[in-house]
C-alpha cells in the first residue's frame, strides 16, 4: 500500500505540474521486485540467498564501477554514493547470512567477507562506504547481545531522522556558518547550494512540490553547472522539492514500514537488526547523495529487506529466535 501510494502520488504531482514520474515509478518497481525476490530467496535459502546477494554486490561494484550506463558525472557528484550504498548492502547481507548459518566456521567466514567488503571500500576510495560497512559489522556483532528488538529498531529510526533533520537544517540555513563551511569542505559548496535550491522549491509549493523530474530545470545551481545530473543529491530534499511534504511523508512511511516489518518479522533478532542497520546506513547515505537514483541500489535495498523478513521453510538454529516468539512463549507458560 505504501509503495502504491508513492507511485500514485508521483503520477498526481506529475499531472498537475507537467512532471516526469518515470524515475519514481522505476524506483518503486525496483524496490518491489527486489523485495519479492528477497522474500522467495530468504524462504528457500536463508543462508545462501544473502551470501549470493553479498557476492553479487561486490561483483557489481568491481565490474561496473559507475553502476549505470552512459556518460558519467565527475566527482564529487558522481557515483560515489551509489558505490558506498551497494557495498553497505553487501556487508549487511553477508552479516545476515552469518547469523543464519548454523556452523561456527561458516559464520566466521561470512563475517570475514563483510570485513573484506569494508576493505574493498577503502581500496576504492569510498570513505563513506568504509565507515558504513564497519558500522554495519559492529552493529551486527552487537545485535547478538540485544534482547529488545523494538527498542533497537526505534534507535535506528531515530538515527535516520537525525541525519535527515540535519540535512534539512543545512538546506534551510538554520545551522551555524562554521558547520556549513565544514560541510562544504567535505561535500563541496555546489552540493550545499543544490540543497538550498531544493528548499526554495519546497517553499514555492509546499503541498505538491514542483513535479517529479523538474528539479534540474528549476534549480539555478543545477542549470549553471556543466556536471549536473539534474538532482539535488539528497533523497528527502528531492522528494520535498518535487513532490512536496506529502512525498516526504510517503518516503518516511516506506522506511518506517521496513523497520516495522523487521521488528515483527519471523527471523531471529540478530538478522533483523543487522538488516535494519544496513538499511539505516543506506538512508543516511541517500540523505547526502543520489544513491537512490541508481536502480541497483533500489533493487539491493528491496532484496535485503525481503530476505530479512522472509519466513524460512526449514526451522532456523535454536537459540536465536525472535523476541516476539519469546514473548508469546512466556505468556503460554504463565497460563
Amino acid at each position: 500500500m505504501v509503495l502504491g501510494a508513492c507511485a500514485a502520488w508521483s503520477l498526481i504531482t506529475a499531472a498537475l505540474h507537467d512532471g516526469r514520474p518515470e524515475g519514481v515509478l522505476l524506483a518503486v518497481l525496483a524496490v518491489a521486485a527486489g523485495y519479492a525476490a528477497g522474500r522467495i530467496g530468504g524462504a528457500l535459502l536463508p543462508v545462501g540467498a544473502p551470501f549470493a546477494g553479498a557476492l553479487a554486490g561486490i561483483a557489481l561494484t568491481v565490474a561496473v564501477p559507475h553502476l549505470a550506463p552512459g556518460p558519467q558525472i565527475a566527482a564529487p557528484l558522481g557515483h560515489a554514493g551509489a558505490t558506498a550504498a551497494v557495498l553497505t548492502l553487501s556487508a549487511g547481507a553477508a552479516c545476515c547470512a552469518a547469523w543464519a548459518a548454523p556452523v561456527p566456521a561458516v559464520r566466521l567466514a561470512l563475517r570475514l567477507l563483510a570485513a573484506g567488503v569494508a576493505v574493498l571500500a577503502a581500496l576504492l576510495g569510498s570513505t563513506s562506504g568504509l565507515v558504513t560497512c564497519l558500522a554495519v559489522l559492529v552493529c551486527s556483532l552487537a545485535a547478538g547481545r540485544t534482547r529488545h528488538r523494538g527498542a533497537a529498531m526505534a534507535v535506528l529510526g531515530a538515527v535516520a531522522a537525525l541525519v535527515t533533520g540535519l540535512i534539512w537544517a543545512v538546506a534551510a540555513r538554520a545551522v551555524p556558518g562554521g558547520f556549513v563551511a565544514a560541510l562544504e569542505g567535505r561535500l563541496t559548496p555546489h552540493r550545499v547550494q543544490l540543497w538550498h535550491d531544493a528548499w526554495r522549491l519546497l517553499g514555492d509549493d509546499t503541498a505538491l512540490g514542483a513535479g517529479p523530474g523538474r528539479f534540474g530545470e528549476l534549480s539555478a545551481t543545477s542549470a549553471q553547472s556543466l556536471l549536473s545530473d539534474g538532482k539535488p543529491h539528497s533523497a528527502p530534499l528531492q522528494q520535498a522539492a518535487e513532490q512536496g511534504i506529502v512525498g516526504v511523508a510517503l518516503l518516511a512511511a516506506a522506511f518506517g514500514w521496513v523497520l516495522y516489518a523487521l521488528w515483527r518479522g519471523p527471523r531471529p533478532t540478530p538478522v533483523a537488526l543487522t538488516a535494519g542497520a544496513a538499511l539505516t546506513a543506506l538512508a543516511a547515505i541517500s540523505a547526502i547523495g543520489n544513491a537512490l537514483s541508481f536502480t541497483a541500489v533500489s533493487v539491493g535495498a528491496g532484496l535485503l529487506a525481503g530476505m530479512a523478513t522472509a519466513r524460512p521453510l526449514a526451522d532456523e538454529p535454536a537459540g536465536r529466535t525472535p523476541d516476539t516468539r519469546a514473548r508469546g512463549a512466556g505468556r503460554t507458560a504463565a497460563r
